[in-house]
């Protein structure tokens, strides 16, 4: 074995110089646009379930309709235990991301065995069950009415939610930046260079002894666990919970987001969420009714073009070299 490459691996795990910077910039914006704090808090939920599900996909090459299916319940999870234990928002998180790891650990048998279809299929039908769930139990999640009434104390005992969301961005960006570094440290690790080893050649790996299926099971539990605390900040900043937490639309627009900022590279999530979303917003604002229609006409250009040619417009005509 090459005896530089634990030198690799470990300056892979360093912080790049831009990095701290990226992160000051970003902590600094609900003080510096507070009447945009609130699509801020929504960047930093919607980046963290990206990454959640760049794991899997991006690292792993496991592709999954049913993310929403860990999203819901460790949004569910945090509301409840905010209504009828106690609202302390780091408790709710806790709970929330370990509702959405147990779920995460069962349903990981689910990817386990079969084709890419085959688990496309499986993975949509566990997050359709787990909507049906929430809207049948209606004594537990209030069904289609949701789940209202949900009071969050203040962060730490000190830092109250306010109605400008400025407190809930900080909040969310924090647990954001923590998951974020814990995931790259993740992918950076040997355990990461197996996911990729199991992404690029799953036969391969299993014949240099690669145990492919704890490894599956880990990766996803692991990966439920973050879109289960992406939930949680989500009902915890609004205080609401409801079947739209199921929805296939939140694993759609989650793929979606990964095919913008790009997959395998975890700023890919965090870049794909802001463009989203600030499209989104833009868009809906200029043309309320047919947003959909322009978000999608981007990705088909941007599937067409490229993600390194569309930033660059002078490069789309040009020949291509042989």
């Amino acid at each position: 074995m090459d005896a530089s490459r634990p030198n690799v691996l470990l300056q892979a795990r360093r912080m790049r110089p831009w990095e701290p910077l990226l992160w000051l910039l970003a902590f600094a914006a609900p003080a510096a646009l507070p009447s945009h704090a609130l699509i801020i808090n929504e960047i930093a939920i919607v980046a963290l379930f990206a990454i959640s599900l760049d794991l899997i996909l991006g690292y792993t090459g496991i592709v999954s309709l049913g993310h929403a299916a860990f999203f819901g319940m460790g949004g569910y999870a945090a509301a409840l235990f905010a209504k009828h234990v106690m609202p302390d928002p780091l408790v709710g998180l806790a709970v929330g991301i370990a509702a959405a790891t147990v779920l995460g650990a069962v349903a990981s048998f689910t990817v386990m065995r079969g084709t890419d279809l085959t688990r496309l299929m499986v993975t949509l039908g566990v997050g359709l069950i787990m909507l049906e769930l929430a809207n049948k139990l209606d004594w537990l999640t209030g069904g289609a009415d949701g789940l209202q009434g949900v009071v969050m104390g203040p962060v730490l005992g000190r830092f109250e939610f306010d109605l400008f969301g400025r407190t809930a961005a900080w909040y969310s960006m924090s647990v954001l930046l923590v998951l974020f570094l814990l995931a790259r440290r993740v992918v950076q690790s040997p355990f990461g260079a197996t996911l990729k080893a199991i992404r690029d050649n799953r036969l391969r790996a299993m014949a240099i002894g690669i145990p492919v299926t704890a490894k599956l099971a880990q990766v996803y539990t692991l990966a439920a666990a973050l879109a289960g605390a992406a939930g949680a900040l989500l009902t915890q900043t609004t205080g609401f919970a409801s079947l739209d937490l199921f929805e296939f639309h939140r694993s759609a627009d989650v793929m979606l987001i990964l095919v913008i900022g790009g997959v395998g590279w975890l700023y890919g999530g965090v870049v794909g969420a802001i463009g989203f979303k600030l499209l989104q917003d833009l868009i809906s604002a200029v043309t309320p009714q047919y947003w959909t229609f322009w978000i999608g006409l981007f990705l088909v250009v941007l599937v067409l073009v490229g993600r390194e040619r569309l930033i660059r417009p002078w490069t789309w005509f040009g020949g291509r070299k042989a």
